[in-house]
């Protein structure tokens, strides 16, 4: 009995000194170079442009439709789609159909009379063939169409304006285009058409451009100058933080080499991967978190890394 009061005490002697609390380790915060691994950046000084981007699609503005000018059969067709054609060049040729009996009955009469009573059609414009709706032999009619001239002067993209950007045209008048292959057009607005789409409430802009061989219904980036500052104060885009609605903004700046404070900023234009700080005015020599700032509260101890 008195064995198993022993065993009984030493074992709870025991389970007592399992149980003793350790030390309390020290925070990792207030051991030495602890923090958040951040990088920081400064304020940039220069222009700042803010541009709003809007689409434009070539089109010849003016076609000239070939038309036959006597009632008769085609002899000769001397272009076909997408042929490039100069003024007063040779399309068609057509045999009056008055000529077409005459000569039959010539022909039964003596074979070596030659009689022609054809009709030579000529371009009126320099242009691209983009409609051919006769062949050889086909019967036509005085004035039926026999072909489409898209008039290579009448070149030019037609800007889909919102009306609300209107007054942007005024500091915009020579453009820069940007086409699907990486290449960049210039251009100029030679005019606005006098009308505004019911639906979209835009307006068509007609933008002459130095290049000619382009396609129709080509689209083009155009990107207009919204505003442009000078000598304004600038932070990497990243070095900015908000809110989920994006209602208010603030930056983490360096109070002393290991911690950062929470500052609400007033941005401006962003441009560039870059956004404009309008509030409050920084200097030079501040340092604002650009790495590592998200998530961090309003004083923070952070860990500047190179």
């Amino acid at each position: 009995m008195l064995r198993s009061t022993v065993q009984c005490i030493c074992i709870i002697a025991i389970l007592f000194a399992g149980c003793k609390s350790p030390e309390p380790k020290r925070e990792a915060e207030n051991e030495p170079g602890a923090g958040t691994p951040v990088t920081v950046t400064t304020i940039s000084t220069g222009s700042m442009t803010d541009f709003v981007e809007v689409n434009a699609t070539s089109a010849f503005l003016q076609k000239n439709y070939v038309k036959a000018n006597v009632n008769g059969y085609v002899q000769s067709v001397d272009i076909a789609p997408g042929t490039f054609v100069h003024k007063g060049q040779v399309l068609f040729i057509i045999k009056t159909k008055e000529a077409q009996s005459i000569d039959n009955s010539i022909r039964k009469l003596d074979t070596t009379l030659k009689f022609s009573g054809t009709n030579t059609i000529k371009a009126s414009s320099s242009g691209y063939i983009t409609q051919l709706n006769h062949q050889n032999g086909d019967y036509v009619q005085d004035g039926e169409q026999l072909a489409a001239i898209s008039d290579e002067n009448s070149f030019a993209f037609i800007l889909n304006l919102p009306y609300e950007l209107k007054p942007l045209l005024s500091n915009n008048h020579e453009l820069m285009l940007s086409l699907a292959d990486g290449t960049e057009v210039k251009g100029s607005v030679s005019s606005v058409m006098p009308n505004v789409d019911a639906a979209s409430q835009t307006m068509n802009v007609v933008v002459k451009v130095d290049r000619n061989g382009l396609p129709e219904n080509l689209i083009a980036k155009v990107r207009l100058q919204k505003t442009n500052r000078l000598n304004t104060t600038s932070l990497p885009k990243a070095a900015v933080l908000t809110n989920d609605v994006q209602s208010e903004f603030w930056i983490m700046l360096m109070k002393d080499s290991t911690t950062a404070v929470k500052v609400p900023v007033k941005k401006g234009i962003e441009s560039g991967g870059r956004v404009e700080i309008l509030e409050p005015k920084l200097n030079t020599e501040d340092k604002i978190v650009l790495t590592g700032n998200f998530g961090l509260p309003d004083t923070a101890k952070v860990k500047i890394e190179e």
